[in-house]
């Protein structure tokens, strides 16, 4: 069906880990995602986002610690250690190895390939998913624990509608007991409308 390509994982440009970013270092997913407070979509970070740490950390702290030790064993001051995806990460950027502009040079958007993507007769709105607290896992899967992103669920109408139908739209509330006119004001919509515009 459209849509489904649940366990699509493709090869990136750079080699991001969400287990890396998400998991061990326990970063939120709106930090670099932060589209998905006020737009329909959560978005790719820019890369300059990336320079926020990225400015400093320029390789793996085993790396560094290995350069360290390398550096006083040979009586010399430590090299500045860049790892491969980090310097593809600064050629985007149209910076050197020291984070310095290149001359002439342009920078230029990383050429992320897509892992979620809905076909285009369906209208998803991050909005109202991150504003009642629906973490990102319940549709993205265990990102803190992917290497290499993937699509978790089969985004499947049916998979979005079995949601809707379950989960009252105030967390921790259960419909039980609630009148049909409050249960359809405490509900999330499941109408044709909501998603196909």
């Amino acid at each position: 069906m459209p849509g489904d390509d649940q366990g699509y994982a493709p090869e990136q440009p750079i080699a991001f880990s969400h287990r890396l970013h998400a998991g061990e270092l326990e970063m939120d997913c709106l930090y670099c995602h932060y589209g998905a407070r006020w737009s329909r979509h959560a978005g790719v970070p820019p890369a300059e986002l990336c320079m926020n740490c990225h400015q400093s950390v320029t390789a793996s702290l085993d790396a560094v610690a290995e350069e360290r030790a390398r550096a006083e064993e040979e009586g010399r001051e430590p090299q500045t250690v860049v790892s491969p995806d980090l310097a593809r990460l600064y050629g985007y950027l149209g910076l050197d190895e020291n984070r310095k502009p290149v001359p002439g040079a342009e920078p230029q958007p990383v050429p992320w390939v897509r892992v979620h993507d809905l076909p285009d007769f369906v209208w998803f709105d991050h909005r109202p998913h991150v504003r009642r607290g629906i973490q990102c896992q319940q549709c993205h899967g265990p990102v803190e624990g992917m290497e290499r992103m993937q699509q978790w669920s089969d985004l499947s109408m049916g998979w979005c509608l079995d949601c809707h139908r379950s989960n009252p739209a105030v967390p921790g509330h259960s419909l039980e007991g609630l009148d049909p006119r409050e249960r359809s004001l405490a509900s999330v919509p499941t109408d044709c409308s909501t998603c196909h515009l």
